[in-house]
């Protein structure tokens, strides 16, 4: 199964960070596109776009400042099909991409993305208070799975603060809302 192309550009507002892609996503070329998947509504719901965006349109949020990509890049059925090997090489080329884009925020879309690529055991959602990469601002958002047991509402209101943020709104650099 086809790799899903990065979205990627110089100083993104924000780089989304998963996993790795669905299967579905493998299948039709895009990001968060398990009909399961509440990426979109989520982003929309927490402000973070001014509409509902279809996975069809992720590249479109580039012009949003937006970006995405991955931890690995092979679609899996789920992420305990990721090896340890894929993660070891996925961490190094994440943290070259990192330092090549300088995104203002890394988004990690879930707490076992960051603790993949931070090697730290616990994290608390939000940002971070000691990101990995210097000069990024590293967030902590729950995965869009729609396996989450997490109500709709907080999962929002955790990205909601990342809409603020990007607003000049919410977070102080390091601040920790966990």
């Amino acid at each position: 199964m086809n790799e899903i192309p990065d979205h990627l550009d110089y100083r993104l507002s924000i780089l989304f960070i998963g996993f790795n892609p669905s299967l579905r996503s493998g299948e039709v070329g895009h990001h968060y596109a398990n009909p399961r998947n509440n990426f979109w509504r989520i982003l929309h719901q927490s402000g973070l776009t001014p509409r509902r965006y279809a996975a069809s349109e992720d590249r479109d949020l580039l012009k949003l400042g937006y970006g995405f990509t991955n931890i690995v890049s092979r679609p899996t059925r789920g992420a305990e099909d990721i090896t340890r090997e894929e993660y070891k090489a996925g961490r190094a080329l994440l943290r070259e991409k990192l330092q090549k884009y300088q995104p203002q925020i890394a988004c990690f879309v879930g707490k076992g993305v960051y603790t993949e690529y931070s090697g730290r055991q616990r994290v608390d959602w939000g940002f971070q208070a000691e990101p990995v990469t210097e000069g990024i601002r590293e967030f902590v958002a729950p995965s869009s799975s729609g396996l989450v047991r997490m109500p709709m509402e907080e999962i929002v209101g955790i990205y909601r603060q990342l809409s603020e943020a990007i607003r000049g709104e919410g977070a102080i650099e390091g601040e920790d809302r966990g």
